[in-house]
């Protein structure tokens, strides 16, 4: 049976994704920060609940004792995120942007990222077929934010897609470095979610499939890549 982690996932694109995972036949375990909305969730889908701040290393790292414990992991998915917004659903643009905000979005978004990889990798590693799916964004890609009169371009944020693209960068990197795993970036798409304060103009369902996709690939399927629904994003 395979087993699944998915960080940030008591609601939004986590939750759509531990629930077609679910159906798929994976036993996910549900990442939340709060103890109580995770487990409501994970009632509700039929998943394990862990507390789990990507942010607190003891978290992190009680998170990873008790999924051993459980038998084991064979995918991780990074899906919790922070974007940064202002009064009014605002993105926060570059002249107001501070180090503290940015600290404050790296720590969730990338150090997030590094602290939940670095733990898990022990129990990835037994798995005959481990998988990594780190949630990026289209924000991230530096060709299309430099493709002047499009969507992207017209972003105005600074923090949010800064540290999606360092998620890249460390998604390259690590698929180098562990050539037994498959493991990748995604973008699930401009999706009605809190991130962005259900601004977004697809669904969850919509927004998961590829997330669902990527965290199904074989040991011969893509690795280092960076995806979309309709397939690799320019970096």
């Amino acid at each position: 049976m395979t087993t699944t982690l998915i960080t940030g996932a008591n609601k939004g694109l986590g939750f759509e994704t531990a629930r077609r995972l679910i159906a798929a036949g994976h036993t996910v375990y549900l990442g939340s920060r709060d103890a109580e909305r995770g487990h409501r969730a994970a009632e509700q889908l039929g998943a394990r609940a862990v507390q789990l701040d990507v942010t607190d290393d003891a978290s992190v790292q009680a998170a990873a004792k008790a999924i051993e414990a459980g038998g084991g992991l064979d995918i991780l998915i990074n899906n919790a995120g922070i974007e940064e917004r202002g009064a009014g659903n605002i993105v926060i643009g570059a002249a107001d942007v501070t180090a503290d905000l940015m600290r404050e979005t790296f720590e969730t978004n990338v150090f997030g990222t590094v602290r939940v990889t670095h733990a898990f990798l022990p129990l990835l590693q037994r798995s005959a077929a481990p998988v990594i799916v780190n949630l990026s964004s289209g924000l991230a890609s530096l060709a299309r934010v430099t493709d002047a009169g499009t969507p992207t371009y017209a972003y105005p944020g600074v923090a949010y897609p800064a540290s999606k693209t360092a998620v890249n960068m460390i998604t390259v990197q690590y698929a180098k470095a562990f050539p037994n795993m498959r493991i990748n970036a995604v973008e699930p798409g401009f999706t009605k979610t809190d991130l962005n304060g259900n601004t977004g103009i697809q669904t969850v369902e919509q927004g998961a499939e590829i997330i669902v996709r990527m965290a199904q690939v074989g040991p011969d399927g893509p690795t280092g890549g960076y995806f979309d629904a309709e397939g690799p994003l320019p970096w």
